[in-house]
């Protein structure tokens, strides 16, 4: 580990514009459940396809009620060391952008600024109209949920409210995959987080960073598929290693 830790510490002591790109092995550590790995939260209960909310009361209704009963662990998540010790590294000027495909907002709950958190999968902390964009706020919709039994519309404009999360079989939103590929392209080092790397287009940006110049490290529980291409590859906990990492700056 102090090889591991002493390397890590090296390349991002010569960074000068790191991206950090972070999957949901970055938030197991604060106790949020994964959701694709066997015995996740998928394996229990498969997730309600976009299509399928947009067409069907009933999808709607299971898609709000899972959501809410997932609500105290949302509440109750902290960040943990590991999500403290990148924002460290935002505040130091060493890391330029995290792009997470974590929705937790937990990137926002340790310090980073928001206009420096990318995130390519949403944020399940409050809901968006899928017509005019307006936010709405998740403790709002559940009193009227658990009074009428159903999510209201949109205040604005009467569309369906959703979650502001990206749904399988929803479009990646537009602007952020634009700023993860501009941060990516600008990179001098990609240090990928707690993510398989099996998930595309998400994926695709730490090569992409790569490819465009980029040192490349994972630091990560199990193997993934962009090993061999990587600088630097560690297999173990992201939280006591990334900060031993940034202890030793």
């Amino acid at each position: 580990m102090d090889e591991d830790v002493a390397a890590l510490a090296a390349l991002l002591r010569q960074a000068r514009r790191a991206v950090v790109f972070t999957g949901a092995g970055m938030s197991t550590e604060s106790g949020i459940p994964d959701f694709r790995s066997p015995g996740g939260i998928w394996t229990k209960m498969m997730p309600v396809q976009f299509q399928d909310y947009i067409a069907d009361p009933q999808a709607r209704r299971l898609s709000w009620q899972r959501r809410f009963e997932m609500e105290d662990t949302w509440n109750a998540v902290q960040p943990n060391a590991g999500h403290h010790a990148v924002a460290e590294l935002v505040k130091r000027g060493v890391v330029s952008h995290v792009i997470t495909q974590n929705i937790d907002n937990l990137h926002h709950a340790s310090g980073v600024p928001a206009d420096r958190v990318i995130e390519l999968h949403g944020n399940t902390s409050y809901a968006k109209c899928l017509t005019c964009e307006a936010r709405a706020e998740i403790a709002d919709i559940r009193r009227h949920f658990a009074r009428e039994g159903d999510a209201p519309d949109c205040k604005f404009c009467g569309g369906i409210l959703k979650t502001a999360t990206i749904s399988f079989g929803q479009a990646m939103p537009d602007a952020e995959m634009a700023r993860a590929e501009a941060a990516a392209l600008a990179a001098d080092l990609c240090l990928v987080m707690g993510s398989s790397l099996v998930v595309y287009p998400a994926a695709g940006f730490p090569v992409l960073a790569k490819k465009a110049g980029a040192r490349l490290a994972i630091l990560n529980r199990e193997e993934t598929p962009q090993d061999p291409y990587a600088d630097l590859v560690i297999h173990g906990e992201i939280g006591p290693i990334l900060t031993a990492a940034v202890k030793a700056l």
